[in-house]
């Protein structure tokens, strides 16, 4: 009898109903979304990857992406890497200030930045139209490398993030062994510093490729019919003929084999690099010499600048006055005016909805996880574990079509409603917050649990007033990040929403499309403010002390 109370207490309970809840909600539209790819009307079909790879207006979109994503990747780690080097190794003035700032950048939507930069850089930009007057023509944000630009101005933060944390974890007496064998400057970075931190390197790399190659906002906007997967899986799912679920599926198992791949490789890359360092003598930032400290902080401050900036012109371009797309002089609150009678409390009410609630299930699940993967390991939760990750490699265009086809008839039948976007966002958003609170729930000690519990206290009572408080600092900074990535959220959402559950994000998109420039910009600016919000609320909870280092 014991025993059987033993394998049937509460956290076995937990885990099965976990693994029930991912069987339903992630693993059953996976399958669906499997069986509408390789199935047609009943039968085994490879119809829709044979109409996908014999026509080079679909496949060519593979390239596209992939060559986005590549070039993306190397611009963020060409300016990232040596940023995070300057910031690590140097005082710097203001180092605060760049801290606040990387972060701002790392937490904006490309798909505002590509709006920005619309208004800077399109037709009849700001830009545009002064580079006109000089005689210069030509000069535009649109197509290929203005993907490229915004994407870059908005990826390259997280690579200066992930290698801060990297080189702060050097021992400066290694630093100081290279220097006694004069081993210094450029040649010690390349022959000390890289290697040291290579793991960290292919993980930042992995993470901007894979970002870049699932982003929906920046190409729909500035594409101008250079068409990337996530914009082909959109149209396609929207065709003109109407849904075209089983070519929509295809191109999306596609979109998962890549990433997917993607992924392996640089697993398999970082197992070659696999090492701990740990820094008993941390690095102690040293001044630079004149000249090149100069250098060095125009070196940090310019890509924040111009990452930054436009996002802010945005706020000016709320309160000027626009006729539709068109400029005309003189400001007022005519924009706001508009964006109110073009559901503004609607999308700020759905937003804030959808974004707490997917917060607080994120949270608890995520906690749950950590728990039953640190303190009860076993096949059950480690399976748990992995399925949860899955959707790391899943582009959010994907996940959408995947909730439509499974959620869309009975008995789930929960097409167009808030619920389908919060358990989107949830399964998308999941993995970024379980893993820092697993890493938080590993500096947990058992001992505090095994002395609440010989004090009486239950195994749940243990968990909630002893360990989850421990944890909790680690926790909510990923979660923070992840309601960031909630709020600017728009490769699901603009495949799950409806006029009743429109976001601030998909409100902005449909103002650009619909040439409201001016309450578009008021959607964005809303948008920015939720973004500096988190910031502050990251701030405080971190309250600065962990110092560039974020939760992976």
């Amino acid at each position: 009898m014991s025993n059987l109370k033993k394998k049937t207490d509460v956290w076995t309970i937990i885990s099965f109903t976990l693994l029930a809840l991912f069987i339903i909600f992630l693993l059953f539209p996976i399958a669906q979304l499997l069986k509408e790819a390789f199935y047609t009307q009943g039968a085994f079909s490879l119809d829709a990857f044979h109409k996908f790879f014999s026509q080079r207006y679909y496949y060519e979109t593979i390239w596209h992406s992939t060559k986005i994503g590549f070039s993306v990747m190397f611009f963020s780690l060409l300016v990232g890497i040596p940023f995070a080097y300057f910031y690590s190794f140097y005082q710097l003035h203001g180092k605060k200030i760049i801290f606040i700032l990387c972060l701002l950048c790392s937490m904006s939507a490309p798909f505002i930045g590509a709006y920005a930069w619309i208004l800077l850089l399109g037709n009849s930009g700001l830009i545009t139209q002064m580079l006109r007057s000089i005689g210069i023509n030509g000069v535009t944000i649109y197509g290929e490398q203005g993907i490229i630009l915004v994407q870059s101005l908005s990826l390259f933060p997280l690579v200066v993030i992930y290698m801060s944390g990297a080189f702060k974890s050097i021992d400066n007496s290694l630093m100081e062994a290279s220097e006694s064998m004069d081993c210094k400057g450029v040649e010690r970075f390349f022959k000390v510093v890289m290697p040291l931190t290579m793991p960290t390197v292919l993980a930042a790399a992995m993470l901007v490729f894979m970002r870049s190659f699932a982003d929906f906002g920046a190409p729909v906007l500035i594409g101008r019919g250079y068409e990337t997967f996530p914009v082909l899986i959109y149209n396609e799912y929207l065709s003109e003929n109407g849904a075209d679920y089983h070519f929509a599926a295809a191109i999306s198992v596609i979109a998962v084999l890549i990433t997917a791949l993607v992924f392996l490789l640089q697993k398999y890359a970082t197992s070659h690099f696999k090492f701990t360092i740990n820094a008993l003598h941390p690095i102690v930032p040293k001044k630079p010499k004149k000249a090149s400290g100069i250098l060095m902080h125009i070196f940090c401050y310019l890509p924040i600048a111009i990452s930054l900036l436009p996002q802010f012109y945005i706020v000016f371009m709320s309160f000027r006055n626009y006729s539709y797309s068109v400029l005309r002089p003189g400001y007022s609150l005519n924009n706001y005016k508009k964006a109110l009678t073009k559901s503004l409390q609607l999308s700020v009410s759905n937003t804030l909805v959808i974004s707490f609630v997917t917060l607080a299930i994120i949270v608890l699940i995520a906690v749950l996880i950590a728990y039953l993967v640190v303190r009860r390991s076993n096949v059950i939760n480690h399976a748990i574990d992995t399925i949860s990750m899955l959707p790391y490699i899943m582009p959010g265009a994907v996940v959408g079509i995947a909730m439509i086809i499974a959620f869309s008839k009975k008995p789930f039948s929960l097409t167009g409603t808030l619920l389908i976007m919060i358990i989107a966002l949830t399964i998308r958003r999941l993995p970024f917050t379980s893993r820092s609170a697993t890493a938080a729930m590993m500096e947990v000690p058992m001992s505090t649990e095994e002395a609440a519990i010989n004090l009486g206290a239950s195994k749940l009572d243990a968990f909630f007033s002893i360990t989850v408080p421990m944890m909790s600092n680690g926790v909510i900074a990923g979660a923070v990040l992840s309601w960031v990535s909630i709020i600017t959220e728009m490769s699901s959402g603009i495949i799950l929403y409806n006029n009743n559950t429109i976001t601030l994000t998909i409100s902005t998109y449909e103002s650009v499309t619909g040439g409201l420039f001016g309450v578009a910009a008021v959607f964005a600016t809303i948008t920015t403010v939720f973004t500096v919000i988190c910031l502050v609320v990251y701030l405080m909870v971190t309250k600065s002390k962990n110092d560039m280092e974020l939760i992976n």
